[in-house]
């Protein structure tokens, strides 16, 4: 498999796409004005403790206060494990008014603030620092038994004395040698003195250490043997990212290259149109068929249909390869939507026990790709799929868009003729309360057409009821819904 990276800078946004064997899957946007807060360490301060939530809200500097979970507090009792972490009640912990250390882990969403936790972890190249722990863990991606007891035993020799702490060692760091580990950790400990020494000096409700620009994040993050070159389109961008990669990353730094071309880097890949697709509901399938991708707040929803794939054999082998096109297809469309929460999949109901096994394993198989972790049921009575996938941060869709102004993100409108009932009755129950002349409807052009054309009849008798008369009068600016009855 063949990766790209494609870095697009413009001055108040940077926007990265994760490009697999020619096709798009990932796209990742940082904005300078709503910058990712994932990785900042901040001194915070305890506004406000919930005994009945085991939870306190934290004022870190943000416009809502930030949320800190009684499990994701180092307690005096934790024995470096992990295990001890649970035993304290909230009140024990924390108290209002205290100063603390925090760092974010899940950034601001909807109107949800930033989560937090104390158990502070610092990323680098092959390693991840957790200063108040002891513990040696190895990523779960690295296979070979050998390997992961050869990277314990000397992560376990390199943290004896002065560079003491909790080390997670990340998957690029199979095979690198005892030396680079050594360099990452000595990296990581001058990090950790700095930040410390920050929490001294600076004020309250202040940020003491920022994670990286979404760049050399993304390069630090996404640096494999299969990742053939990184492409960005601006020289000042280059130049940093090709200095940061010769200082931490040298073995990819001749992958580094810097676009001039006059055509946008991402309209020679397509990625434009792929992300304008990402923000419909609507998922063509090759074959035909399609997905129907509904994100609410509590959970999103994915429907398949054959729509115009009618097989060539039978009607369970049409449904069989229509879920199973579909499986790889919900795997991309997750990944390039960046979708999380409750997913609940409603495959086409299938009555052979194999083919639905085969189709949970094409989806397994190909979540296995996403760097986001996935759990997945198996299918229910119903036929659905239940799965869940981890949401560190907005979605594609919260990014870019905004609910409709005209239906308030219901995603409907009342029709007009709704619109012109709600009318009379607006109409009656004016008449009853006021003694006017003349009542004059202003509303939209969709409503008075109609008014005037098949609900022509109903004015009529509703001004001989009333015994006034109605004028009906078009606003441009009205939506479909907005009216008004003006007395006269």
């Amino acid at each position: 498999m063949s990766n790209e990276l494609l870095i697009n800078i413009t001055p108040n946004e940077t926007r990265v796409a994760l490009v697999e064997n020619g096709i798009l899957q990932e796209v990742y946007i940082e904005r300078e004005l709503k910058r990712g807060l994932v990785g900042n360490v901040y001194k915070g301060r305890v506004s406000r403790v919930l005994p009945g939530m085991q939870a306190a809200f934290i004022e870190i500097g943000l416009t809502k206060a930030a949320f800190l979970h009684a499990s994701d507090i180092v307690s005096p009792n934790d024995n470096g494990n992990g295990e001890g972490k649970r035993q304290d009640s909230i009140n024990e912990l924390v108290h209002e008014g205290q100063d603390i250390c925090v760092q974010v882990v899940k950034d601001q969403l909807g109107t949800k603030g930033a989560r937090l936790t104390t158990q502070l972890s610092i990323p680098s190249r092959f390693l991840v620092f957790m200063p108040a722990t002891e513990h040696i863990g190895i990523s779960q991606k690295i296979d070979d038994d050998g390997e992961r007891n050869r990277l314990k035993t000397i992560m376990e020799d390199i943290t004896q004395g002065e560079y003491a702490g909790g080390y997670i060692v990340r998957t690029v760091a199979e095979g690198v040698s005892e030396q680079e580990l050594l360099a990452d950790v000595i990296f990581l400990h001058r990090m950790w003195v700095a930040i410390k020494e920050k929490m001294k000096t600076e004020s309250t409700e202040s940020m003491v250490h920022a994670d990286l620009a979404l760049a050399m994040r993304m390069m630090r993050d996404f640096v494999s043997p299969d990742l053939e070159r990184i492409r960005i389109d601006s020289r000042e961008t280059h130049e940093r990212a090709a200095k940061f990669a010769r200082k931490f990353i040298p073995e990819i730094a001749d992958r580094v290259e810097y676009y001039p071309g006059e055509r946008p880097l991402f309209d020679i890949y397509s990625i434009e149109d792929e992300i304008q697709k990402a923000l419909g509901k609507k998922v063509q399938l090759k074959s035909g068929g399609y997905l129907i991708i509904d994100q609410t707040e509590a959970m999103t929803t994915v429907d398949v249909n054959t729509g115009g794939f009618v097989g060539h054999r039978n009607l369970e082998e049409t449904i069989f390869k229509t879920n199973l096109e579909s499986s790889v297809a919900i795997a991309r469309q997750l990944r390039l939507r960046n979708l999380g929460g409750i997913i609940i999949i409603d495959f086409i109901d299938m009555q052979d026990e194999e083919h639905k096994r085969q189709v949970l394993r094409s989806l397994e198989k190909n979540l296995a790709r996403d760097h986001a972790k996935c759990n997945v049921s198996q299918v229910s009575s119903l036929g659905l799929v239940e799965m869940t996938r981890k949401r560190t941060r907005e979605s594609l869709e919260h990014i870019l868009c905004e609910a409709c102004p005209t239906c308030s993100g219901r995603g409907a409108l009342r029709t007009a003729e709704t619109v012109c009932y709600e009318i009379f009755r607006e109409i009656l129950r004016e008449a009853r309360e006021y003694d006017a002349q003349t009542y004059l409807v202003m509303a939209s052009q969709a409503v008075v057409d109609r008014l005037l054309d098949e609900e022509s009849t109903s004015i009529v008798e509703l001004e001989d009821f009333i015994g006034k008369p109605i004028k009906l009068q078009v606003e441009s600016l009205y939506t479909q819904e907005q009216y008004d009855v003006v007395l006269m």
